[in-house]
């Protein structure tokens, strides 16, 4: 199979594939396109992605044949950021995208980049960390507890608190890196600040101020995630929230040590999703099905067997096309373990998580979780109720396609019925949250009750 990346012609492989196709559409439609509820609007699709090892259902579903099954031929393209990658997606330079879960909701609410975006499908659970540089992490060491000589998990922001605090009285700035202002990443960064008692600045958009520093203790700032090493090495930033690689990277190359993973501040939290925008999904709704029914297949891959393709995922993952880390950094984190400090690696069986626990279905409840971080830090300014949440999330969040996707995989055998939600009794929220960090439990069907309950950050009718 040709390699994925840019490619101006289909190679003579895919040639071949498409007459196949071609003639079995005159007569005997294969399965995948009989189930289908109707002809495919587009078969040529280019799909973005960031090098990140979160992408891999975009990798095995081209990879594994998955695509192809459903009459897709499918380019795969690395993007240089996520503005970049969102922008694509937009103005129709690709037709979707691995995005972060808050790009399809920052831009239907016009917070940055305007515009309708949609996704019928979560790529993952879990997989983020927060890594320190070395110099902030000997600071912080005395704070932390210890047994048996190692520190005790997980590690609160309150054991930082002293070293922001000590930055501040030496007239210092205390800086981290994060991927994009609507990335999980910055709201996890700040949760687990916020958490602690360090606050991480508001956005005020209505003042034009979108730094995010306003009243901030650490100043937060965006940084790629392929950059995020070297940018700490460099003492442009004291740490980082990012995905993997790149905070095992961190620990391979000696320079910073992750200190907390986002599974231990949110357990199970969503990711990043499959963004199209809405007009492509419209045009497109047979396609939209069908490259859901692939990323499905994907999924249910690598998690299968209790991770047993993981290995063959990370050798795959690992090429330069894809996210391009040596094999060993990423099975650090995708074949079940995490190492913090260099020598201290422990078992996380659910770091990355891209099927267990509903993880491909899109729920309203974790796109109004989002939302309840953008208005807490400010990027929604006033006061909505909790009817304008539900409305919002069901904008952007689109689980009537993921059915129709699993209920053709059913009918087709692919996939048994048992490994997906009880479709009749779903109502796209999830069951209230509790394993948050600070023990403060999430119930979307109350997000304004949720927002009440954080001591640090907007609530009610406040305005800055």
């Amino acid at each position: 199979m040709s390699h994925a990346g840019n490619r101006a012609h289909p190679g003579l492989a895919t040639i071949g594939r498409r007459l196949a196709t071609a003639l079995l559409g005159v007569g005997l439609l294969s399965s995948a396109l009989a189930q289908a509820a109707g002809p495919l609007e587009k078969e040529d699709l280019k799909f973005g992605f960031i090098k990140l090892t979160d992408m891999a259902p975009l990798a095995i579903a081209y990879e594994r044949g998955y695509f192809e099954d459903e009459g897709l031929f499918v380019t795969l393209e690395a993007q240089a950021n996520w503005k970049v990658l969102l922008d694509r997606v937009i103005d129709g330079e690709l037709d979707g995208a691995h995005m972060l879960a808050g790009q399809p909701i920052g831009a239907t609410i016009g917070f940055g980049t305007e515009a309708h975006v949609v996704t019928a499908f979560s790529m993952d659970l879990n997989g983020n960390a927060i890594t320190v540089s070395n110099e902030v992490w000997e600071a912080m060491k005395p704070h932390i507890p210890h047994e048996n000589g190692k520190p005790v998990h997980p590690i609160k922001a309150d054991y930082l608190k002293p070293v922001v605090e000590g930055f501040r009285d030496r007239g210092q700035r205390f800086q981290m890196g994060m991927v994009f202002p609507v990335s999980t990443h910055n709201y996890e960064l700040r949760y687990w600040l916020a958490a602690g008692g360090i606050h991480p600045g508001y956005y005020a958009p209505h003042k034009g101020d979108t730094s995010g520093q306003l009243d901030a203790e650490v100043l937060l700032s965006v940084t790629p995630p392929p950059q995020m090493p070297a940018t700490l090495q460099a003492g442009t930033i004291h740490g980082y929230c990012v995905g993997e690689p790149w905070n095992q990277q961190a620990v391979f190359m000696g320079i910073g040590v992750p200190v907390i993973t986002n599974y231990e501040i949110w357990r199970n939290n969503p990711e990043k999703v499959f963004g199209v925008s809405n007009s492509w999904a419209e045009q497109h709704p047979n396609t939209h099905i069908a490259v859901v029914k692939a990323l499905i297949r994907a999924a249910h891959w690598l998690d299968a067997d209790n991770n047993a393709n993981r290995a063959e995922a990370v050798k795959i993952l690992a090429q330069p096309h894809y996210v391009g880390a040596d094999e060993a950094v990423i099975a650090n984190s995708m074949t079940g373990t995490f190492e913090y400090e260099k020598g201290d690696k422990r078992e996380v069986p659910d770091f990355n998580v891209f099927f267990r626990h509903h993880a491909t279905y899109p729920y309203y409840s974790d796109a109004i979780w989002f939302l309840t971080q953008m208005r807490r830090w400010g990027q929604i300014p006033e006061h909505k109720p909790d009817s304008w949440y539900l409305d919002m999330a069901k904008k952007v969040y689109r689980p009537e396609v993921y059915r129709q996707a699993a209920e053709a995989l059913i009918a087709e055998g692919k996939l048994p019925a048992s490994v997906f939600p009880d479709f009749a009794t779903e109502d796209g929220m999830r069951a209230p949250q509790s394993e948050f960090i600070d023990g403060v439990v999430f119930d979307g069907r109350t997000p304004n009750d949720y927002l009440n309950s954080l001591t640090i950050g907007l609530k009610g009718e406040q305005k800055l």
